[in-house]
């Protein structure tokens, strides 16, 4: 898996920080790894972007961005009114591969949902991910609402013929309801791939030191984690009817 592409089933559902976890678990296992972000927006030239919140949070990764506009918007918009150059799948695919000859894992973390667009021709992260060949990784809210929005996302997935390498909860809950609890059983299934994961809420806010120590409990072994998902299953899901 020398590239991995990480996408969300919306925007602040905790992707940037399963990223940083993945890349903290990669470190800790021995791998040197990169961080991509395609195209950042809604941050000034002189403010922190989400690769610098990875390198922050996950410790020594290469990050870089490809494009960088001020307004909070999916990246077409808001490079058609910065009136800077869109970032192109092609430009996505180029600079992964690259930096997969320098590095032993390369996360490549988007922007919103699969099928956000980076220019005026429609261009995608899945696109990019089709060109790598690389598998793709879905982050997902806990919560009511996330199964319609995570089987849409592995439907697009399975019907561009691209990899779903698994689903990560974004943000537990410490106090998790009715739907949260059913929910452990039922995404994988809508999705149609492992649970792979389960990031507790605020764990972008702890100390580094202590987010790269915990990070591999919150991921499963194929993530380089030590997360187990049946049990995880068993002690925060929700019992079953029958």
């Amino acid at each position: 898996m020398p590239v991995l592409v990480i996408t969300g089933t919306g925007t602040e559902i905790g992707k940037t920080v399963v990223t940083a976890a993945v890349a903290a678990s990669a470190l800790a296992a021995g791998r040197s790894v990169a961080v991509l972000k395609p195209a950042q927006t809604g941050v000034r030239p002189d403010e922190r972007g989400d690769a610098d919140e990875v390198t922050r949070l996950a410790g020594p990764v290469t990050a870089r961005e490809l494009a960088r506009y001020p307004d909070p918007l999916a990246p077409a918009t808001a490079a058609r009114r910065s009136g800077l150059p869109p970032v192109r799948p092609h430009d996505v695919a180029e600079a992964a591969a690259k930096l997969a000859t320098e590095h032993d894992l390369v996360l490549v973390e988007g922007a919103g949902g699969l099928l956000v667009r980076f220019d005026a021709e429609g261009g995608t992260l899945a696109d990019a991910a089709a060109l790598l060949g690389a598998p793709v990784l879905v982050v997902a809210p806990a919560g009511l609402g996330t199964l319609n929005a995570t089987e849409l996302t592995a439907r697009e997935l399975r019907a561009r013929e691209l990899e779903l390498a698994g689903v990560v909860i974004g943000s537990w809950p410490t106090a998790p309801d009715l739907a949260t609890r059913c929910n452990v059983t039922d995404l994988p299934e809508v999705a149609g791939a492992e649970l792979l994961g389960a990031v507790p809420q605020g764990t972008g806010g702890l100390p580094p030191r202590d987010f790269r120590t915990r990070a591999p409990g919150w991921l499963a072994p194929r993530l380089w984690g030590t997360w187990d998902a049946e049990g995880f299953r068993r002690r925060e899901g929700a019992a079953q009817d029958g």
